[in-house]
């Protein structure tokens, strides 16, 4: 491949904060500092103007569910529905643009966010699309409208838990309706749907994301999709299934080709969906505490088993019982193997959304990274939200407390869910540093972190310079076209010191509230480009 430079941008490296200019070298970074430095250190390479572009790590994004997000990027569409009449409106719409044969599968209606708070029913459903299978997932994934056909085709439906002949489906009901709807999907839909999610993730810069697979979420046949699908951007596919000992461990991770027993095991479920375990009853649904999936038992053998084989182990968890449940069993782990030997396998857990300070400095101490989703606070975490809806205050007020973790020595890796959000790195970023609760914001510096860095260490990375643009680091690079670069914290103090020239702190994109977000010109994956955007 030989030496390019590349001049005349802003490079985001801790080795130089005034750095313009970087040179890359059979793939790797061989050097960074200033324009007129790099030119006399490297007469005669290929030399490019990057004109002013702001060029930084490329992302990782630690939390995605591919096909369903190409389903949502490419079908139905419920995010911004106003209310139950336009819902039913919308796929009114949908149904007469698509193919009888095909399953209609929409994604992202939140009724926590209508005036009425009222889903559609069952037979609203029908009287729309008549007999044809039909899945709405609510925004969180863990509960749906179905048609009664799609309901049919499930089966075994009025004895699951979460059954409700015209309400939205959850708990193990949900898991059952939603597997029935994946098997109607063709293998042409599926690859089609993961090839658009991934397209879109490297449109905004990322080159690695995290499949978060299991039996109730996705299927086998997806994850084998995922293992032989040719695309740039890397996928880590987990897939979350307990097992009892070490040897199931083993022979579970060869026989799905996973690259951990993580992800979404679920523990408990979702806030919204009313399934978050929680150690309190819901404000808003007196008596109900959620839902738990697997018991102490079944978490303890899980963590035991793969710690024990070398494993990474993973859970699903949002509610604080959830988050006990967890922790208790971490405690006897690091016990029984050291804590050395537990962080050694880089075990982690999604979303970690009620987590107090004895949680958080339990999961440090095994080394768990806690892959989270900033932009759930921005969606639910305002004054009068989902979350203080569903929990009231102050316990409603306190969740996705990334600083609370951060200072307990948790490494943090921010995430899309997608598509329960899109993704969209710097608008996770922002969501981060502009936290509801200041007190749980944390620096850009810092959420940049947990974009790149944070994701490779979910990932169980533990190579110090992926992440990063330094001298012998892989060269996975974004170009983006930004505003404004500046040096600020989470705190006022912060900001006084880091915006004293004297800090060295090299700048970032402005992510204030109602400023344009970078959008990204050109990324390359060791050296190569893999995506340049149109008319770049």
């Amino acid at each position: 491949m030989g030496t390019q430079l590349f001049v005349g941008g802003h490079v985001y490296t801790p080795s130089s904060p005034d750095a313009t200019a970087i040179a890359i070298t059979d793939g790797v970074v061989s050097w960074v500092g200033t324009d007129d430095v790099g030119r006399a250190l490297h007469e005669g390479v290929e030399t490019e103007d990057l004109e002013g572009a702001f060029v930084a790590p490329a992302f990782v994004d630690s939390h995605v569910h591919l096909t369903s997000t190409g389903l949502a990027l490419e079908g139905l569409d419920l995010d911004d529905a106003r209310d139950r009449h336009d819902c039913l409106d919308r796929l009114r719409r949908h149904v007469a643009d698509t193919p009888p044969g095909d399953l209609v599968w929409g994604l992202g209606w939140d009724a926590s966010r209508w005036t009425d708070d009222t889903p559609p029913s069952t037979d609203e459903i029908d009287a729309v699309v008549g007999d044809r299978p039909v899945y709405l997932a609510r925004i969180d994934e863990h509960s749906a409208v179905a048609s009664s056909a799609l309901r049919l085709i499930a089966g075994g439906l009025p004895d699951a838990q979460g059954f409700h002949p015209q309400m939205p489906l959850t708990a193990e009901a949900h898991h059952l309706v939603r597997a029935a709807a994946r098997e109607l999907l063709s293998p042409v839909q599926r690859e089609r749907a993961q090839r658009r999610a991934l397209d879109d993730a490297l449109a905004h810069g990322v080159v690695a994301v995290h499949e978060n697979g299991g039996p109730d979420i996705s299927g086998l046949n997806d994850l084998a999709a995922l293992s032989v699908l040719d695309h740039p951007v890397e996928v880590r596919r987990y897939w979350g299934q307990a097992v009892a000992d070490a040897d199931d461990a083993r022979a579970l991770l060869h026989a799905t080709g996973a690259h951990g027993l993580a992800g979404d095991l679920f523990i408990d479920g979702a806030i919204g969906s009313h399934t978050a375990w929680l150690r309190e009853p819901y404000t808003d649904h007196p008596g109900h505490r959620g839902v738990s999936y697997l018991d102490h038992d079944t978490v303890l053998a899980h963590l035991r088993a793969c710690t024990e084989a070398g494993i990474q182990a993973g859970f699903h968890l949002i509610g604080d019982a959830a988050t006990q449940c967890l922790v208790d069993a971490l405690s006897v782990v690091v016990e029984e193997f050291g804590s050395v030997a537990v962080a050694r396998c880089a075990h982690r857990v999604e979303h970690a959304e009620m987590v107090d300070t004895q949680a958080a400095q339990t999961l440090a101490r095994a080394g768990v990274t806690a892959s989270m989703q900033p932009l759930f606070d921005a969606l639910w975490g305002g004054p009068g939200d989902l979350y203080e809806q569903r929990l009231g205050t102050p316990r409603g007020t306190g969740l996705n407390d990334f600083a609370s973790l951060a200072r307990a020595g948790v490494t943090l890796a921010f995430s899309s869910d997608s598509p329960v959000t899109g993704i969209d790195p710097w608008a996770q970023i922002r969501a981060a540093v502009h936290h509801h609760n200041p007190v749980s914001a944390v620096s850009p510096r810092a959420a940049f972190a947990a974009c790149t860095r944070g994701g490779w260490r979910a990932a169980g990375e533990r190579d110090p310079m992926l992440g990063t643009l330094v001298p012998g680091a892989p060269a996975d690079i974004a170009f983006w076209d930004a505003g404004d670069l500046v040096t600020a914290g989470s705190a006022e103090s912060v900001q006084r010191w880091s915006t004293d020239p004297r800090s060295r702190t090299p700048p970032l994109p402005d992510v204030t509230p109602g400023v344009d977000l970078p959008t990204c010109r050109r990324v390359l994956r060791a050296g190569t480009e893999i995506h340049r955007r149109s008319g770049s």
